[in-house]
């Protein structure tokens, strides 16, 4: 597969169509940077990054796994919620940041990206087999993808994405639009189990 600026461009445009989540996406990555910097956030702010984890592949994800995960979440108590969140918005690297993150029950290292992401959608990106194996079939990562990743796994993952994002003078999250329903399209090519 050749990611091409072009391709890139139409399939970012065909995101909204391909996920219903868009509209609201599109809403929390605009106002949860700002809103975890200040600290301003409740209950529900920060477990919905968990639920759009996992909600966002609409019943592609197995449902039991997605429930169990949603409710160790759930264990978390509000304050290590809190702490958790400000220790990742104040670290410097990202292992740190991952660090603070993953302390928290039902977090591991793909669910601390995707709140990550929504805390500085400029640097960080989500990850998951999904945008993991078109960039993969892309060239731009060289192994499978290993469930889940270690914090350096993702690093090497965030490095290749932000490449293939500034070689095509896109976003990390435009980028993610555009590679998410290029997923979709290998998704469908692949043979089944």
């Amino acid at each position: 597969m050749n990611l091409t600026a072009e391709l890139l461009a139409a399939k970012r445009t065909d995101y909204p169509e391909v996920q219903p989540l868009s509209a609201v996406e599109s809403e929390h990555i605009e106002m949860l940077p700002e809103t975890f910097e200040r600290g301003g956030y409740g209950w529900r702010d920060a477990e919905w990054v968990v639920q759009w984890y996992y909600r966002r592949f609409l019943g592609a994800y197995p449902d039991g796994r997605r429930r169990d995960r949603e409710a160790a979440y759930d264990e978390n108590s509000f304050e290590a919620v809190q702490a958790a969140i400000s220790g990742a918005v104040a670290a410097e690297e990202t292992a740190d940041r991952m660090a603070h993150l993953t302390d928290l029950a039902g977090v591991d290292v793909p669910v601390a990206a995707a709140f990550l992401q929504f805390i500085d959608p400029k640097r960080y990106v989500v990850v998951d087999e999904r945008l993991w194996t078109v960039l993969q079939r892309a060239g731009a990562i060289d192994t499978a993808y290993p469930d889940p990743p270690t914090v350096a796994e993702y690093e090497r993952y965030l490095d290749r994405f932000r490449a293939v994002a500034d070689r095509h003078n896109e976003s990390l999250w435009d980028c993610y639009r555009a590679l998410w329903v290029l997923g979709e399209d290998v998704s469908a090519d692949a043979p089944g189990p």
